[in-house]
């Protein structure tokens, strides 16, 4: 003989526990949202704008590009500590960091020479270990502004752990011929790709530097 069992419900959820639970499923949701944004940030992408026309014509002012954190390692938060990368910087590498002078600033340039390296300019050519470095960026701008420390440098030993960075408009840039060389401790991570670009003259964006990957 089967017995029936009589379940009994809890009947309908009162609306102001149904609003409980929904607030602190909302909650709940944008925290974690929020943990994962800021993991992300601070450990693998970070997103950056182009201010200034130093890096003309690689990077425009108005460009807007994510930075590769964990290539040269993340740096962990209020320690010095820095996150095994997957390389080194290396010489052409284009980089976010903090300036020197004052490290609430970020800049980006472009890594000309890497710890150990020796650098010189003479009359506009950059040397790197006694050789002309090669590449387009290489070239200044404006062969008509006046000659000085821009144009000229006595030859310099980079430290151990430092890097010597020049904007690609070299006519147009403050970098380690003024202020010096740039420690690893202050590197952000290499720049990787623009996801989006305006031109702030035209009002109007540049379709065509959308999701374009930077070297």
């Amino acid at each position: 003989m089967t017995t029936a069992k009589t379940l009994v419900g809890r009947g309908p959820v009162p609306v102001k526990q149904q609003r409980k639970s929904w607030t602190r499923e909302t909650a709940e949701s944008l925290g974690w949202a929020l943990i994962i944004f800021l993991i992300v940030r601070t450990f693998a992408f970070q997103a950056f704008r182009i201010p200034t026309p130093s890096m003309e014509d690689t990077l425009l002012p108005g460009d807007f590009l994510f930075v590769n954190k964990f290539a040269y390692g993340a740096e962990i938060p209020f320690t010095d500590i820095r996150l095994p990368g997957f390389t080194e910087p290396q010489r052409g590498d284009i980089i976010v960091f903090q300036y020197p002078l004052k490290p609430e600033q970020d800049y980006i340039k472009r890594c000309v020479a890497i710890g150990g390296d020796t650098v010189e300019i003479r009359d506009k050519q950059v040397y790197v270990n006694g050789k002309p470095a090669t590449g387009g960026y290489e070239v200044y701008r404006d062969p008509h502004i006046k000659r000085g420390q821009r144009d000229n440098m006595a030859e310099m030993k980079v430290p151990p752990g430092c890097l010597f960075m020049m904007g690609d408009n070299r006519d147009n840039s403050s970098d380690s011929r003024f202020w010096g060389v740039v420690d690893m401790k202050l590197v952000r991570g290499k720049a990787w790709v623009t996801y989006f670009s305006w031109d702030m003259d035209r009002n109007v964006p540049r379709f065509s530097r959308m999701f374009k990957l930077i070297k």
